[in-house]
């Protein structure tokens, strides 16, 4: 199957968090649309990788992804390697998506920063002819960096606020991580359901604002975009 999108991230459920709107509103939209999930997420503090995986099949089902495919790479130990940049340029060439998005390039988790260089050098990489990988050569044409986990300032913004509730339900799908067992709620790592709520409304919320909608999801593109009618442009300046 050929995918119009491929989200790729590191754990289970970021695609969900970052960018979860785009999805579902893209898959509405008729693209195909598909999420790439380079590990399990076994280091975690909550859930096993077997219940994380039934969850990302879930959430992929109520975003109407047509493909969701975990690599199996190490948890909090992914690296720009050979092996690790052939095994995504291979899913690249199978699939060949149109536009591809990744983490933000900084962050605090070093899985976010390190699959976004990954998931670029990847896209570049599968496009080569004589690279030593199946396939024939393939080089996605739009890259998207997901701003959701990044101090940074978007310049793209996808209004999701038809698509909200459904997004939720998405994330929720992950109860192992956003319904921690009892002996978990007061550690410091644990993310009360409510909390979760507060971040989720808060940041759809500020980005919502930005392009003068209810709720929206933030992108970064490094390169310039074209506009062909400055008149008819969406988003007011005052």
């Amino acid at each position: 199957m050929k995918l119009d999108l491929l989200a790729i991230a590191p754990h289970p459920d970021d695609v969900e968090l970052t960018s979860g709107g785009t999805m579902i509103k893209m898959a509405q939209a008729g693209y195909a649309t598909g999420i790439l999930d380079l590990t399990r997420g076994e280091t975690g503090t909550r859930g096993t990788p077997e219940t994380r995986a039934k969850e990302a099949a879930r959430a992929g089902k109520i975003m109407g992804v047509k493909i969701r495919r975990n690599l199996g790479l190490p948890d909090a130990h992914l690296a720009v390697t050979d092996d690790f940049k052939a095994a995504v340029a291979a899913v690249i060439r199978e699939f060949e998506p149109r536009t591809v998005i990744l983490p933000y390039w900084e962050g605090r988790h070093p899985d976010h920063y390190t699959a976004a260089r990954l998931g670029y050098e990847a896209c570049f990489l599968a496009g080569l002819k004589n690279y030593p990988l199946a396939g024939l050569p393939f080089r996605p044409y739009k890259i998207l960096y997901a701003a959701a986990y990044a101090d940074v300032r978007p310049t793209i913004a996808v209004d999701i606020t038809k698509q909200y509730d459904r997004r939720r339900k998405a994330i929720l799908a992950y109860a192992s991580q956003f319904t921690p067992p009892k002996e978990l709620k007061k550690s410091r790592v644990a993310i009360p359901l409510d909390e979760l709520e507060a971040r989720m409304n808060l940041q759809a919320s500020h980005y919502g604002r930005m392009i003068g909608v209810k709720y929206a999801e933030g992108f970064v593109v490094k390169e310039v975009t074209q506009i062909d009618d400055i008149v008819e442009m969406p988003v007011r300046s005052m």
